[in-house]
């Protein structure tokens, strides 16, 4: 038995602030699924949404590590979509931070090395989001200090690759 194609109904364009705001509290409320589909609705409609954009990677990255299936490919599709050179670094870096907060939560090993170079990736975005900002935005210092006190509270260091080489015998 196949399952069913429905026609998705259309939002009306009256109605894209509201849908945004409940894909918000849908986030708020751990409730991602929810928040993704409330922005490929808005985005069906308004494709080049920002707002719904940044909504809709975020809901995406809500659920790393959390045992969801999520193509982090999916997340990363939507960078290229946003307008704002500060935005697609900034959102860059979140994409990277969230990853390395799931390899910490696997506990499995090397998941601390991976976590290390993704966090490192994350700064780096996080840099130069810094130097793209508005005035009196500091969100991206704000991210790569987070990003440092994980490294240094985990104690998390980049992959010793000397002792992963096999001998040459």
């Amino acid at each position: 038995m196949s399952t069913p194609a429905f026609q998705l109904k259309p939002l009306s364009r009256d109605g894209i602030p509201a849908a945004l705001d409940k894909a918000m509290r849908y986030r708020l409320l751990n409730e991602p699924g929810e928040a993704e589909s409330i922005c490929l609705d808005v985005l069906q409609i308004d494709p080049d949404n920002q707002h719904a954009l940044v909504l809709l990677l975020l809901a995406l990255t809500d659920r790393i590590g959390r045992g969801y299936a999520v193509g982090v490919t999916r997340a990363q599709d939507i960078i290229p979509r946003l307008q704002s050179e500060y935005d697609r670094a900034y959102y860059s870096g979140i994409i990277a931070e969230r990853r390395a907060k799931g390899q910490l939560n696997q506990h499995a090993p090397g998941s601390g090395s991976d976590a290390y170079e993704l966090l490192r990736d994350a700064m780096s975005h996080y840099e130069k989001a810094e130097s793209l900002r508005p005035s009196g935005n500091d969100d991206a210092l704000l991210r790569w200090n987070a990003c440092a006190r994980i490294i240094m509270r985990n104690k998390l260091s980049a992959r010793d690759h000397e002792k992963n080489e096999l001998p040459l015998e």
